[in-house]
């Protein structure tokens, strides 16, 4: 066998989207459903008013929308749906990808408004009344809502085997496994405590393919209860190097007690780079990294340390023979 065989065989099967996974958003959600709503509004609307729009946007539209559970009009379509068909628009296409550009989370863009809008009209009310001081406790939790999908720009490392946070917060554990049966062997997990206060977005750790996903359904624990990593809803990410020698990673978003909304963007062989956005978890969660522990793996982080997403240095990984 030669050295080109030895890397292929060596390279992780690429699995298929489960089942259960029909949404970037599996765990749905009311405003998820309320958006899925508005977008049949929308198509309709469209559809009569705006016949020439929707024809030369399916003109432009790249791939296969088999799978997509609605019709594909323009970019917006595809929020939900992204994984689960290769319908896309060409990024000069998309006339919506200024929302990219904002300093908020695309995937929080319902919530931001559907929880900040009514929050703010109550504060201006309370402003204007004799209870004007209860607008100040109103203000509080508007100014949290807003600063809770903030999604402030980050420096990502650059160099060979850096691997950088997957999410914001604290460390809470860096536990040595015996056995990962993604990794197949020893491994090393960290897990980040994201409290309300924390950005909530995912970022990729390294560069890498996506070989694996896995949702479960499950509880909303508190995520400071060692149980939650078991027992709470997650969604578990293998991800596999897109350079040799391929090693194998896992990342797995946690839901908590007030986070009941995991978003993963991510489909099976779509590959990343370092510290690319790739999903969130909505309102307070746990982040998981499972690394190969190999001899010469350096862990730079503690328990206690505070990290960000895609900027902090999480490990480095040794050099391939």
């Amino acid at each position: 066998m030669d050295s080109s065989e030895t890397t292929a065989a060596s390279r992780a099967e690429v699995e298929p989207l489960p089942a259960n996974v029909r949404s970037v958003q599996p765990g749905g959600g009311v405003c998820c459903s309320i958006e899925l709503a508005w977008g049949h509004v929308r198509r309709a609307i469209l559809k009569r008013v705006r016949p020439i729009y929707v024809r030369r946007m399916a003109a432009l539209r790249r791939g296969d929308p088999t799978g997509a559970p609605h019709e594909l009009l323009d970019p917006r379509d595809l929020k939900f749906c992204r994984n689960q068909c290769t319908a896309h628009w060409a990024p000069e296409d998309d006339r919506f990808a200024w929302r990219d550009r904002l300093p908020f989370a695309r995937w929080g863009l319902a919530e931001l408004v559907l929880m900040g809008v009514p929050l703010t009209l109550l504060t201006i009310g309370l402003a204007l009344s004799p209870y004007w001081y209860l607008a100040i406790a109103v203000g509080v939790v508007l100014g949290w809502v807003i600063s809770f999908f903030r999604d402030p720009s980050r420096v990502v490392p650059v160099g060979p085997g850096l691997v950088v946070a997957p999410a914001d917060g604290t460390i809470a554990e860096i536990t040595r496994l015996d056995h990962d049966p993604f990794i197949g062997g020893p491994a090393v997990r960290i897990g980040i405590f994201l409290s309300i206060f924390n950005v909530h977005l995912n970022r990729s750790p390294i560069d890498a393919r996506v070989a694996r996903l896995r949702y479960h359904p499950g509880k909303f624990l508190n995520a400071l209860n060692p149980e939650s990593a078991i027992l709470n809803e997650n969604m578990v990410i293998g991800l596999e190097e897109t350079t040799a020698p391929y090693r194998k990673l896992v990342v797995r978003q946690i839901a908590g007690l007030f986070a009941r909304k995991i978003v993963c963007d991510l489909k099976p062989g779509q590959e990343v780079r370092r510290g690319e956005r790739f999903g969130m978890i909505k309102l307070g969660s746990r982040t998981e990294i499972i690394l190969p522990d190999e001899a010469g793996l350096e862990i730079t982080v503690k328990v206690g340390d505070k990290v960000q997403a895609g900027s902090t240095l999480f490990a480095k990984l040794p050099k391939s023979s």
